[in-house]
């Protein structure tokens, strides 16, 4: 993040299972969409976030299974985690946030008395989070019981259910949108807030991120009714919140060029790359488009090789220059 100066000229803020990651796209060809118009178009002046309610462990775990790019900030375990950069260096300030009126002992005493609970894997389990699955039937009444027990107790926490069946205790400072709350008043006080931010979910865990004040934000088309149906009763009139036509990653582009929030045409999408071309000369697009370049003449879909090799030749001479300032 301190290669931005002033504030990121756009943020993104998106959710990863069945959102950013299509686990019905075996080829991943929606990921890597977007991932070639963030490299070629973003990345020097903008912020990718990861809001996931994976755990670090199943986090790891996706970043081998699919192309994912490095974003420059992740939250995970459903807001309770944020960390930065590739290293994944913990945001010391939000613990202290997570650490008031949350006892997780307590929480574990008080969920044992629940017969309707099956405790998700041991990875699941976070210092300010505690996990179950649960059957949709019984659902809304163990949350509204929990929620009475718990507060008896002198918690002050949250109860998120999403996709049919998990059930996340929280404290009542965290969740995704809270934890995307927390980083624009931090932005804001540094003096670097975003220009733009634009959120992206599908399921019960995305909405709060959809509540944040003055963002943008893409339900994909694949969203699942739990959020589609908190769209209805409480967003319905907001114009800065759409329904993709697309699913996934592609809804993610639909929407940057829905809210005109900057190039939305990947690179991926260009069938000339003599026309792939930016006015100003950006090194990201460039790396983009020699790989694009060397991918499709290894399957043989190049035919005029050379027009292509001189095409790149020429952008390459600028960007010594570019670089030097």
């Amino acid at each position: 993040m301190n290669r931005i100066a002033m504030g990121a000229r756009l943020m993104i803020v998106s959710d990863l299972d069945h959102t950013m990651v299509d686990h019905h796209d075996a080829e991943n060809m929606s990921l890597l969409r977007f991932n070639a118009l963030w490299e070629s178009n973003y990345r020097h002046d903008s912020l990718l976030v990861f809001s996931t309610g994976r755990s670090p462990t199943l986090y790891k775990q996706l970043r081998k299974e699919k192309p994912m790019l490095t974003p420059d900030i992740t939250i995970m375990s459903v807001g309770t985690e944020i960390t930065y950069g590739n290293s994944m260096v913990p945001d010391d300030g939000w613990v202290e946030v997570l650490n008031q009126k949350w006892d997780r002992n307590i929480v574990t005493d008080e969920t044992s008395k629940f017969s309707e609970l099956t405790l998700q894997a041991e990875t699941e389990q976070r210092p300010h989070k505690v996990s179950f699955y649960v059957d949709r039937t019984k659902a809304q009444t163990v949350m509204k019981e929990l929620s009475e027990c718990l507060e008896k107790r002198g918690l002050d926490i949250k109860i998120i259910y999403s996709g049919g069946m998990d059930l996340d205790i929280l404290p009542q400072g965290a969740g995704k949108g809270q934890a995307l709350a927390y980083l624009l008043k931090k932005f804001k006080a540094e003096g670097k807030p975003p220009s733009n931010t634009l959120v992206c979910g599908d399921s019960g865990n995305d909405a709060e991120l959809f509540s944040i004040p003055e963002v943008y934000g893409v339900m994909v088309s694949n969203a699942q009714e739990e959020l589609l149906q908190w769209h209805a009763e409480n967003a319905k009139g907001n114009p800065n919140i759409i329904h993709a036509k697309e699913r996934c990653a592609a809804g993610i582009v639909e929407a940057i060029g829905h809210f005109n929030l900057g190039p939305n045409a990947s690179p991926r999408d260009v069938a000339d790359f003599i026309e792939c071309k930016l006015e100003n000369v950006n090194p990201g697009h460039e790396v983009v488009r020699f790989y694009l370049f060397y991918e499709r003449w290894r399957r043989g879909e190049i035919d005029n090789c050379e027009a292509y090799i001189a095409s790149l030749k020429a952008s390459c001479v600028c960007l010594p220059a570019f670089l030097y300032f």
